[in-house]
C-alpha cells in the first residue's frame, strides 16, 4: 500500500473518535537531494519556500515535514524511496534519528549520538561511512526523525 494510504489507515476524527474518518493534515514533501539547496528551510528547520511536494498524514503536528530517501547512502536502516517523517519542534534525545543541516548546506540524516556544549556527533546510519563531530555553531539545525514509512 502506499505512504498515504497507510497514513490514513490510522486517522481518527478528533470529534467523534470514529477511527473510519479519516482526518489527515497535507505536510511539505522533499526529495533527501533536494534538501540541501537553500530556500527549503528556515533558520530553525521548518519546511518554507516553493517547490514542496505534499503527503498526508494523520495529525501532524505544526511545522513537521517528510524527506524522501534517495539513493543508498543510509543502507541498510533507510532504502531508495522511503519517507522519513520530520519534527523540527521534537525534543531530540541520545539515540535518536535526527536529520541535521550544516551551515555550508550539507543535509544528512544520521543518528545522535552524543551533544555537549562543545561538540555534536552524529553517527552514520550505513557503517560504511564515519562518525562526524561537528561543533555546534557549525549545525545550523536538527530536527528529529519521528516516523519512517519503509
Amino acid at each position: 500500500m502506499s505512504f498515504d494510504q497507510f497514513a490514513t489507515l490510522f486517522a481518527s476524527s478528533e470529534a467523534t473518535g470514529d477511527r473510519s474518518v479519516r482526518t489527515t493534515r497535507g505536510v511539505p514533501l522533499l526529495g533527501h537531494a533536494q534538501a540541501g539547496h537553500d530556500g527549503y528551510f528556515d533558520d530553525a528547520g521548518f519546511p518554507t519556500g516553493e517547490g514542496w511536494d505534499r503527503v498526508d498524514l494523520p495529525e501532524a503536528s505544526e511545522g513537521t515535514y517528510a524527506l524522501e530517501v534517495a539513493g543508498r547512502s543510509m543502507e541498510p536502516l533507510y532504502r531508495d524511496g522511503d519517507i522519513l517523517v520530520v519534527s523540527p519542534s521534537a525534543q531530540i534525545r541520545r539515540g535518536d534519528r535526527v536529520v541535521a543541516r550544516t551551515r555550508q548546506g550539507e543535509v544528512m540524516v544520521k543518528i545522535l549520538q552524543r551533544r555537549t556544549a562543545g561538540s555534536v556527533e552524529l553517527a552514520s546510519i550505513n557503517p560504511d561511512f564515519p562518525t562526524r563531530t561537528f561543533d555546534p555553531k557549525d549545525l545550523e539545525w536538527i530536527a528529529r526523525v519521528v516516523w519512517v514509512s519503509q
